[in-house]
């Protein structure tokens, strides 16, 4: 039995033209990403409302959690991991559109460090500003509880979108991200891509190679009229071309491409081809089940102790815990990009480090303070 996961699902829940003058797409990653504030806003009128707190400083703690979370993991992702884009292309930084021809892109890279560093700054300014008469490590109490939750629909979102991969693993677990492959593959930009389908499945007659290499075979169902010709010329052109450009993905190595072009009884061509995949680690899903879990476990921390709470217990027990676990999976994820090839340490581990010590700190300070007042 082969045991390994093929994951080809589509980033996209609907996209439309407008006179190919406007192009919008809405993805699960920005679904997911605005749904966790819509959720954990709930949350936080619920955590106020048990602790005797007005509503309305929830609306604004939100504002400032969602400007700090976009703002700082855009910025920290271009100064940690692409700082050329702010003198080769500073408005790239700050929208998410291109201009010319207009068209929605996103945001092409956040970085969660950089995230958690405007969230601090965000909220110690809340604190200080909106709510002087709170403390800023008992906000932050509140709110890491939440960025949890966000976190782990965040991750949900890279899946996805394919991205964040891990390292190829011969694991059960493994999954072979194919949907970059079969959208560039499918891509039909001036309507002449004669493929109607593609498929992919395992290939059980082959057997697994070394360091997550696994047989995959791709299903091409061509569109009427598509010549047998055609099919064969697209199979040794398009597709032959996206299997060993997207070497993260898949592994096409042969000379001779090994495919087959077979007439349906539908009257239409099929094409079969036989290659390779990479499984690797599905380190997104890692992270996203472990913060689902920090999140249950620091929610169920704050209902059983809520006012009682030891000033800066939960917001230590989130930073070491959290970025603990982060610098423990990038040992499972391929670097994003290729200066990190050349560190000890990947960016995501070294930032994770300081936010570490600074929980183990805070940790020790609240104990401290805890036994004093006890």
């Amino acid at each position: 039995m082969i045991s390994y996961i093929i994951w080809n699902g589509s980033p996209e829940i609907f996209s439309f033209s407008f006179f190919s003058l406007f192009d919008f797409t809405l993805r699960y990653y920005g679904l997911l990403f605005a749904l966790g504030f819509l959720i954990t806003q709930q949350i936080l009128y619920y955590i106020h409302k048990k602790e005797g707190k007005p509503d309305k400083d929830v609306d604004t703690l939100t504002v400032y959690l969602i400007v700090a979370t976009i703002v700082g993991a855009r910025l920290g992702h271009v100064i940690f991991y692409e700082p050329e884009m702010l003198w080769t292309n500073p408005l790239g930084v700050i929208l998410p559109f291109q201009l010319s021809p207009f068209r929605m892109t996103g945001f092409t890279g956040l970085a969660s460090h950089g995230g958690a560093i405007a969230i601090l700054f965000a909220l110690w300014l809340y604190s200080r500003k909106k709510n002087p008469n709170q403390n800023y490590l008992q906000v932050l109490d509140r709110i890491v509880i939440l960025v949890c939750l966000v976190a782990f629909l965040i991750r949900v979102g890279n899946y996805f979108n394919s991205e964040i991969i891990g390292k190829p693993t011969d694991s059960a677990l493994g999954v072979v991200f194919f949907n970059p492959v079969a959208e560039r593959i499918l891509f039909d930009q001036d309507g002449r891509n004669p493929v109607a389908k593609l498929e992919i499945e395992k290939d059980a007659s082959r057997a697994k190679g070394e360091n997550g290499r696994v047989p995959i075979n791709l299903y091409l169902f061509f569109k009427p009229g598509t010549t047998e010709t055609q099919a064969n010329e697209f199979i040794l052109g398009r597709v032959r071309n996206q299997l060993e450009f997207q070497n993260e993905f898949v592994e096409e190595r042969s000379a001779m491409l090994n495919y087959q072009v077979a007439l349906e009884p539908s009257g239409t061509y099929a094409g079969k081809v036989s290659t390779t995949g990479i499984a690797r680690h599905p380190a997104q899903l890692y992270e996203a089940i472990s913060y689902l879990l920090l999140f249950i476990i620091l929610f169920w921390y704050w209902s059983k102790h809520k006012l009682n709470l030891p000033e800066g217990r939960i917001f230590g027990i989130f930073l070491v815990t959290l970025w603990g676990l982060r610098f423990v999976y990038e040992f499972l994820k391929e670097n994003q990009v290729d200066f990190e090839d050349h560190l000890s340490l990947n960016m995501g581990q070294i930032l994770s480090i300081p936010l570490i010590l600074t929980g183990i700190v805070i940790l020790i300070r609240s104990f401290k303070i805890h036994r004093t007042a006890s």
